[in-house]
């Protein structure tokens, strides 16, 4: 009798179990969905924003209003990021962050992105100017969560390979332009000074406003010559800047995989752990920080003429150098940093290519003289990092990456190329080459312009 009951009791339960375990099946089919996402973006919530999309542009309701802007950017970025990633050979080499970027600019120059969609990201992009509290998270959140004495050997000793990188490029640029039979002067003012200005708001507008002064000349023809040199620049460092990251991969001893020098560990997960569990508190404290000291940094720029970015960046490294930053609130600078940078990096290079990075202008510079010029001087400004950053006890391969950053277009150009580099980490010293390299690059050129014509 007992064993009927106890069979009775099976018979009763399996189809319960039966129903059960269909329901967990179902279930975890649907987490497992979930889980396989296009950057950030879980696929069916992917599939239901493409919805969305498609009737907000039908009805007319596509606009910049910032709810529809981070899903937009969210879907497109990481869309051109992925694609990128699976492409053989050259996923190791920065693919995902020029399609992250050129893609987007092909794509509204063709006007294959619909009228509402180009015109609201465009006027979210140059309305909020969101690419500058990237960087502020970016550069303040690095900072902070760096070894301090790392950061204070490391600020000072860049300037060597920095430099040296430079007047190299400039040299070797302007002879193989010359080689190729175009004028030195042409080559050097027009093609070599461009890459290394800076990018475009810092670099080709003041350099084609100083130019046209100078020569008497139209300030909107010349800077129409110098922006494809920028672009083109900024493209083959990208490149260039990937394939350093692959070549670090296959030679571990060239590259502290973000970390400038021998010693200078990363400091987040230490600064973490003494600091106890980072809450939302702190990492909305330290959000705001950064914030405060870019704005900080604008007043700086009124006042003294030094870019926000730059006065922002010592700032930074005066705090961490006097230690005048709690070791929560540099813990919760380090969480907000990686958080920009998962979350936010490939849209706001989507948003870059579709608003700032004119198609037409890059595709002009596609010949085969300038294409050989500009390799040889990003080459040469990269080998020379690379040499000298080893010379002086730093790791060649970021050295090299850093010196890449000075032939980039601006920030825009540094967030593309530390994210093929993998090596976002380095921005503060990626900032150093942009902002005050190319400025340095454009006072120097107007001056020796000034001089011979």
């Amino acid at each position: 009798m007992p064993s009927e009951v106890s069979l009775s009791s099976l018979a009763l339960d399996e189809p319960v179990s039966s129903a059960s375990a269909a329901r967990r099946s179902w279930r975890e089919v649907w987490w497992g969905l979930l889980d396989q996402r296009v950057g950030i973006v879980p696929i069916p919530v992917f599939v239901v924003l493409l919805a969305v999309f498609a009737g907000a542009v039908a009805t007319g309701s596509l606009t910049h209003e910032i709810n529809m802007m981070i899903a937009v950017l969210a879907v497109c970025g990481f869309s051109c990021g992925e694609l990128g990633k699976r492409l053989p050979v050259f996923r190791h080499i920065g693919a995902a962050a020029i399609f992250a970027t050129f893609i987007p600019s092909a794509l509204a120059y063709y006007q294959v992105l619909p009228a509402p969609m180009l015109k609201a990201v465009v006027d979210f992009t140059k309305f909020t100017n969101f690419l500058y509290l990237f960087i502020a998270c970016i550069i303040v959140g690095s900072v902070l969560s760096m070894n301090r004495d790392a950061l204070v050997k490391g600020f000072f000793k860049i300037f060597a390979p920095l430099a040296s990188g430079a007047i190299a490029a400039a040299c070797v640029g302007t002879l193989v332009g010359s080689l190729l039979g175009l004028d030195p002067k042409h080559t050097f003012f027009f093609i070599v000074v461009p890459i290394m200005s800076g990018g475009v708001g810092e670099g080709a507008i003041p350099l084609s406003m100083g130019y046209a002064e100078i020569m008497n000349g139209n300030q909107g023809e010349i800077f129409a010559q110098v922006l494809p040199m920028v672009m083109l620049g900024s493209l083959m460092a990208i490149l260039m800047s990937g394939l350093l990251n692959f070549i670090g991969k296959r030679m571990p001893q060239l590259t502290g995989n973000g970390q400038l020098q021998p010693g200078g560990a990363d400091f987040t997960r230490t600064t973490a752990r003494s600091s106890g569990p980072v809450d939302a508190n702190t990492v909305a404290a330290a959000g705001l920080f950064a914030v405060t000291l870019y704005l900080m940094g604008v007043m700086a720029q009124k006042i003294v003429g030094l870019p926000a970015p730059v006065a922002m960046l010592f700032i930074a490294v005066l705090i961490k150098v006097f230690q005048l930053a709690s070791p929560s609130l540099e813990a919760g600078a380090g969480v907000v940093y990686k958080f920009f940078q998962v979350a936010v990096t490939y849209p706001l290079l989507f948003a870059m290519g579709v608003a700032v990075t004119p198609w037409d202008k890059l595709m002009s510079a596609f010949t085969i003289q300038n294409l050989i010029i500009i390799f040889c001087t990003v080459a040469t400004h990269m080998s020379v990092g690379f040499i000298v950053g080893r010379m002086v006890k730093m790791y060649p391969i970021e050295t090299a990456i850093i010196n890449s950053c000075n032939c980039g277009q601006g920030g825009t150009g540094d967030v593309a190329i530390l994210t093929a580099a993998n090596r976002m980490q380095l921005m503060p010293f990626a900032q150093v080459a942009t902002r005050i390299g190319g400025a340095i690059t454009v006072t120097l050129s107007l001056i020796a312009m000034a001089k011979l014509m």
